[in-house]
C-alpha cells in the first residue's frame, strides 16, 4: 500500500477539476491511501467524492500563509508519505516538495531549481482544459487517463422540461473585482424569458448569490419559477438537485463544475475567463459569449489582468441571446 499526498491550492472548482488526476493514480494504485492537502474554503469536495482518505487544510490566502504552510510541512513529516503530487506553477512549489523529505516528488516545471529537486519536472500546458493540465501530473505514474471529473453522490431522477438557474459566483471573486457574470436584472430577464417560452425554471444558489436572487425575486413573478434558494443546505444537495435537471444554466463558477461532472447539458455565460480552458470539448457543455466584442484582450482573466475592466464588453450578452440558446440546443 503506497501513501499518497496530493496538494491543490485553490477554490472548490480547481479541486473538482484536479479530480481525475486522484482518480487516475487510485486506479493505477487501487490500495493506495490518498490524502489532499488544499485550503479550508475548498473542503466541500469531500462530501462529492469518496477516493479522498483523509485531507490536510493550509488557508494560504490568510495572514498567516507562511505559518499555515509550516504547519502544513509539520503534518506531512509526521504521516510519512511515498509520493506527493502538487499543482502550482510558483518556483517556491519545489522547495516545499523538497522539504516534504517524501521520496519521489512531482510538480510542475518551473525552471532549474525544480528540475534539481522534484523527481520529475512535468512541463505546464496552461493551453488546454484545465483537468487536462492537471492530469499531466500524473503521465509519469500511469498510463490511465481520466478525461471528466466524476461525483459520488445518489443521483436523483431526472424531471424533463427543466432549466435549473444558478446565476452567482464566489463572493471572493466580487470582492477582488474579478466580474465573470451578468448583472442580476439581465439574470431576471433570462428567468422571465425562459417561463414564458414554457420551461420550468428553478432558482437555485448558496449565501454568496444572496443580492443576486434577491434582485431576481423582486422583478420576477413568483409562479414563473420554484424557488429552491437555500434549500439545498450543503454541496451534496446541490450536486442532486443538478443531477434532477434536464438543462443547466449557470456562470463561470464551481455549479459549473459539478454540473460537467454529473454530465448535465449545461450552458455557461463566460466573459473575461476562458472557455477553453475551463469547460471540456463535447457537445454537453455549451459556453454563451459576446461574439461581437471587440476587446482585444478578452479572455483576460487571470493572465492579462488581475481584475476586469469597468467597461466589461464581454459581457454584454442579451437575455434573448441567452434564452435561444437554452431554447435551441
Amino acid at each position: 500500500m503506497k501513501k499518497i499526498l496530493f496538494i491543490n491550492f485553490g477554490g472548490l472548482g480547481d479541486e473538482i477539476l484536479f479530480l481525475p488526476t486522484i482518480l487516475s493514480i487510485k486506479k493505477e494504485f487501487p490500495k493506495s491511501e490518498i490524502t489532499l492537502a488544499l485550503e479550508p474554503r475548498s473542503k466541500g469536495i469531500l462530501s462529492l467524492t469518496d477516493v479522498i482518505d483523509n485531507a490536510l487544510f493550509a488557508d494560504i490566502k490568510g495572514k498567516k500563509k507562511y505559518f499555515e504552510l509550516l504547519k502544513l510541512l509539520f503534518q506531512i513529516w509526521t504521516k510519512k508519505f511515498d509520493i506527493v503530487i502538487s499543482s502550482g506553477s510558483n518556483k517556491f512549489i519545489s522547495i516545499f516538495l523538497f522539504l516534504t523529505f517524501i521520496k519521489k516528488r512531482y510538480g510542475y516545471d518551473s525552471g532549474k531549481l525544480s528540475e534539481a529537486l522534484l523527481t520529475e519536472a512535468i512541463t505546464l500546458n496552461k493551453n488546454q482544459y484545465a483537468a487536462k493540465m492537471y492530469h499531466d501530473l500524473a503521465k509519469d505514474l500511469t498510463e490511465i487517463k481520466t478525461e471528466l471529473p466524476t461525483l459520488d453522490i445518489k443521483r436523483k431522477p431526472v424531471e424533463n422540461n427543466t432549466v435549473l438557474i444558478h446565476p452567482g459566483v464566489s463572493l471572493l471573486s466580487v470582492k477582488k473585482n474579478m466580474i465573470k457574470t451578468i448583472s442580476a436584472e439581465k439574470w431576471a430577464e433570462v428567468v422571465e424569458k425562459l417561463a414564458d417560452s414554457g420551461k420550468k425554471v428553478i432558482l437555485a444558489g448558496g449565501p454568496d448569490d444572496k443580492e443576486t436572487i434577491e434582485t431576481i425575486k423582486k422583478i420576477v413573478p413568483a409562479d414563473k419559477y420554484t424557488d429552491m434558494y437555500g434549500k439545498t443546505k450543503n454541496l451534496k444537495e446541490l450536486a442532486e438537485l443538478i443531477s434532477s435537471t434536464e438543462k443547466f444554466l449557470c456562470s463561470d463558477s464551481a455549479p459549473l463544475h459539478i454540473a460537467v461532472s454529473l454530465g448535465i447539458k449545461t450552458y455557461v455565460i463566460f466573459g473575461s475567463t476562458d472557455d477553453k480552458k475551463l469547460i471540456p470539448n463535447n457537445d454537453k457543455v455549451i459556453p454563451i459569449k459576446n461574439k461581437n466584442c471587440t476587446c482585444e484582450l478578452m479572455p483576460c482573466l487571470w493572465e492579462r489582468r488581475q481584475t476586469t475592466c469597468e467597461a466589461l464588453d464581454c459581457l454584454n450578452i442579451s437575455s434573448d441571446d441567452i434564452v435561444n440558446c437554452i431554447l435551441n440546443n
